[in-house]
Order: structure tokens, then C-alpha cells, then sequence
């Protein structure tokens, strides 16, 4: 009969086996895309940027829409941006970044976010910083919230007879530590960070939504809406899909005759790292964790 430590080895050796494979059949059938031109080059007349906010919103997502809004913000051929967001949320800070981008953008021109399927959460979090908010009647908004998720293998790890020793600097040096349970004071620690976060994420919804934070704080619940109960509750400006958004933007920055959409001219990059970190991102993603350490998520799952 096989050992509870046999069979431990014996799943890891054949997860490292399925990830090599993976990473080679990706690699043949499958490619990757990232941002080559921002798409302006020789362009003149009524041109609307359209963006997207595709997927959980993370760190490299983040880099590229700022890089590409801050580009469209300087860029006079482009009237007016719209950010389309089809998002559940993602990192607290990553969302951040991206909500910075976009106050940036509309000092310079009218920037309108075209809601989805879903923009919740952090989704939401950057809708926020737009002039103005379009959304499909049945958009899946709200979760206003944080989570901040530790995992712990105790159990497991008592099971086959694996332990760790922790030399530290401070009793909180190892706080959300896999090996063993959270203790009070370090529960009471994170729980004031999640609040401080929850507190940001509200103040930005009173702000961009022209809501005082009595009343954000209604629905910040977790709570998630379609898209006509947050007309009703003020989140979005109107009802509509990508069509509507482009034409709101339009009429915003006074862009006369056809209107030219323009999107970031994308070419085709493919290497082992991409692969590896396509396949890792998705692997972190269905597991719930993050091989970074432990992040405070605006996230709607």
C-alpha cells in the first residue's frame, strides 16, 4: 500500500510532467499578443480610442492600458477614448493604476467606460475614474469589497509528516504563514488593512459617481447589480453597449461626421517565457493563488 508521502511525490513529479507539456502544445497551437503601436500613426479626422479592460486585472494588464492611455491622452488625432471593461476585478493597486490612467486621460479629452458582460469589483473600480458610464442592462456590476486570501496546509502537511521551522525578526514577521493558523492579533492586523482598502474603494466610487460615502456605503456590501439596478442606484449614466459608448464619446469631444474607431494595432510576439507565464497565469488563477505572495484583491469571484 502506498504511503501518504509516496503519493505526495508521485502527484508532484506528474503536475511537473503535465506543466512541460503544456507549455510545448501552447506553444504550437496557440500565440500570444501584446501592444507593438499605439495605433496613431497617420490618422486625422474623428477618431475614438476604444481599450479594453479584458480579465482579472493584474500588474502587466495594468502597465499596458496606462502606457496606452497615457499615449492617447497626448495624442491630438484621438477625440475621445473609450475604455470597455469586461472585467471581475483583480489586484487593489493594479486596479489603481489603471483608475489613475483614466483621471489622467479625461483632463485631456472625454474618456466613457462601455460595461461588458461583467465589470465588478475593481471592474467597477476603474469605470469610476470615466466621465461618463454605459452599461448592457444585464452588465453584472457592484461587489464593492476586498478580499484578501491566505491559504494554510496544516492539515495536509500534518498528514505526511512534513513540518517547518521559522526563525523571525518580529511576531508578525509570518503573518497568513501556509504552515500553520492565523493567530488573533494577526487576524485583527490584516483586517485593518482590508478595511483601510475597502475605505479607498468607496471614497473613489463617492468621487467618480458624484455619491456621497454614506451612500456608496448602502450597497458596498459585496453586493453585485445588473446593469439597470445600478442605473437606479446611480453607478452607471445609461444604458447602452459598445455602439452607444463609442457615440456618447463621440458627441463628447465633438467629433463631427463618421466616426473612425481606433484600436492599438497588435502584432503577433511568441517565446517560451510568454507561454510559461500564459499558463502560469491561468494555473494562479484556477488554484487561487499567487506565486508572488498574498494580494489584496478587488475582486469579484
Amino acid at each position: 500500500m502506498a504511503r501518504p508521502r509516496d503519493i505526495v511525490i508521485g502527484v508532484v513529479i506528474a503536475f511537473s510532467v503535465l506543466v512541460v507539456l503544456g507549455i510545448f502544445v501552447m506553444g504550437f497551437f496557440s500565440s500570444m499578443t501584446s501592444v507593438d503601436e499605439f495605433g496613431v500613426s497617420g490618422l486625422s479626422g474623428g477618431n475614438v480610442g476604444v481599450l479594453e479592460v479584458d480579465g482579472e486585472i493584474n500588474d502587466v494588464m495594468a502597465r499596458r492600458l496606462v502606457k496606452q492611455l497615457d499615449k492617447w491622452a497626448e495624442t491630438g488625432a484621438i477625440k475621445a477614448v473609450v475604455v470597455q471593461v469586461n472585467s471581475p476585478g483583480g489586484g487593489v493597486a493594479a486596479s489603481q493604476e489603471i483608475y489613475d490612467a483614466v483621471l489622467r486621460a479625461k483632463k485631456e479629452k472625454p474618456v466613457v467606460v462601455s460595461m461588458a458582460s461583467v465589470a465588478a469589483s475593481g471592474g467597477l473600480y476603474v469605470s469610476c475614474a470615466a466621465d461618463k458610464i454605459v452599461a448592457n442592462p444585464g452588465t453584472l456590476t457592484g461587489s464593492i469589497g476586498v478580499i484578501f486570501k491566505f491559504h494554510t496546509f496544516k492539515t495536509l502537511m500534518d498528514k505526511v509528516g512534513i513540518g517547518t521551522e521559522t526563525v523571525k525578526s518580529g511576531e508578525l514577521k509570518d503573518v497568513g504563514s501556509y504552515s500553520r493558523p492565523m493567530t488573533e492579533k494577526e487576524q485583527k492586523m490584516l483586517q485593518s488593512v482590508v478595511d483601510d482598502t475597502y475605505e479607498q474603494f468607496v471614497a473613489a466610487v463617492a468621487e467618480g459617481r458624484d455619491l456621497s460615502e454614506e451612500e456608496v456605503r448602502k450597497f458596498a456590501d459585496g453586493s453585485v447589480f445588473t446593469g439597470r439596478q445600478a442605473l437606479d442606484l446611480g453607478l452607471v449614466d445609461s444604458l447602452g453597449g459598445l455602439h452607444e459608448a463609442v457615440q456618447l464619446a463621440a458627441d463628447l469631444g465633438n467629433v463631427k461626421g463618421d466616426i473612425n474607431i481606433v484600436r492599438p494595432y497588435r502584432r503577433e510576439t511568441v517565446s517560451i517565457f510568454d507561454l510559461l507565464g500564459k499558463f502560469m497565469g491561468k494555473f494562479d488563477a484556477a488554484v487561487g493563488s499567487n506565486f508572488d505572495g498574498p494580494q489584496l484583491m478587488y475582486l469579484f469571484e
